[in-house]
């Protein structure tokens, strides 16, 4: 059976706590339905964006069970589960995919490094027999940060080794010499972890991109995938220039909690503005400079 991807934005949402810095339930729906109103095709709780390392097996279990029962249909959630070893990503991702998500996605383990890949593939067969056969996983790639990777040349043998239950990647590397190579894997399902090369990614047949701006600028980036989709490709390259320059403009901060700060602006609650250590919270100052900034004063 062909894995059926979700085709446009996807959001890795953003992570609200409380000032006791226990999850904000009440503020994670409301974003949750803001985002897919504002026309995200998807979510994408406990990635990097939403300080999934800071977040425990159960309080994400949770969590991601509170959006299924605050009304966010589970079918256009793709939670991260990725942790440092079998056990513990097995079990994370099986309780998410019997809420009903249609996958998870998950990072290699993390924690050694300078690992072999051939210790890498046995690890993600033994994660895949733990959770079982029926296990829809993207892999993660994100080396700026787990330091550990996953080359094209083992998400090509893990794929085609495991075509039902490896069946796409996020590619956060920045490399788009090495997202291109994704893409020639077959029927392997490739979003690029942000909006930048989102043009050329849809050229090459991808679905969509899941992207960490997603969260404060959801709509202009469905726009540059709607007029793609509508063939309106001058038109698109003009909205992508737009929404670039949003992207650049936020990865001159921290980028989460510089979006968390300006969703505290935008809501007037002070609640977005936390974090967990060891991240630190985004002044009220620099979020008004970043505000300023993104309306071009």
């Amino acid at each position: 059976m062909t894995f059926e991807p979700i085709r446009g934005v996807i959001a890795p949402i953003l992570t609200p706590f409380n000032d006791d810095l226990l999850i904000a339930t009440d503020l994670y729906i409301d974003l949750a339905k803001s985002l897919l109103d504002a026309g995200c095709a998807g979510l994408a709780p406990f990635g990097t964006t939403g300080e999934a390392l800071s977040v425990g097996i159960d309080e994400r279990i949770s969590a991601i069970s509170a959006l299924v029962d605050g009304g966010i249909e589970p079918s256009r959630l793709i939670p991260g589960t990725g942790l440092s070893n079998i056990a513990d990503t097995a079990r994370l991702s099986r309780a998410c995919l019997d809420l009903g998500c249609p996958a998870v996605m998950t990072l290699p383990p993390f924690y050694f490094k300078e690992v072999s890949e051939d210790g890498l593939y046995r690890y993600f067969s033994g994660l895949i027999s733990a959770i079982g056969a029926d296990a829809r996983v993207f892999l993660y790639h994100i080396p700026p940060i787990a330091v550990v990777g996953i080359p094209p040349s083992l998400a090509a043998r893990l794929r085609a080794d495991f075509p039902e239950q490896i069946v796409g990647i996020k590619d956060s590397s920045g490399d788009w010499e090495n997202t291109q190579k994704l893409f020639e894997i077959d029927d392997l399902v490739v979003y690029p972890g942000s909006e930048l090369p989102l043009i050329d990614a849809l050229q090459l047949g991808g679905p969509g991109c899941i992207t960490a701006t997603a969260n404060v600028n959801a709509t202009a980036i469905a726009r540059v995938v709607e007029l793609f989709g509508q063939g309106d490709i001058d038109a698109a390259q003009q909205a992508h220039e737009a929404v670039r320059q949003t992207r650049l403009t936020i990865q001159g901060y921290a980028p989460i909690p510089a979006q968390k700060r300006l969703l505290a602006m935008q809501t007037g609650d002070t609640r977005w503005a936390n974090v967990r250590p060891p991240l630190g919270a985004t002044s009220e100052s620099d979020g008004k400079n970043l505000a300023a900034a993104l309306k071009g004063e």
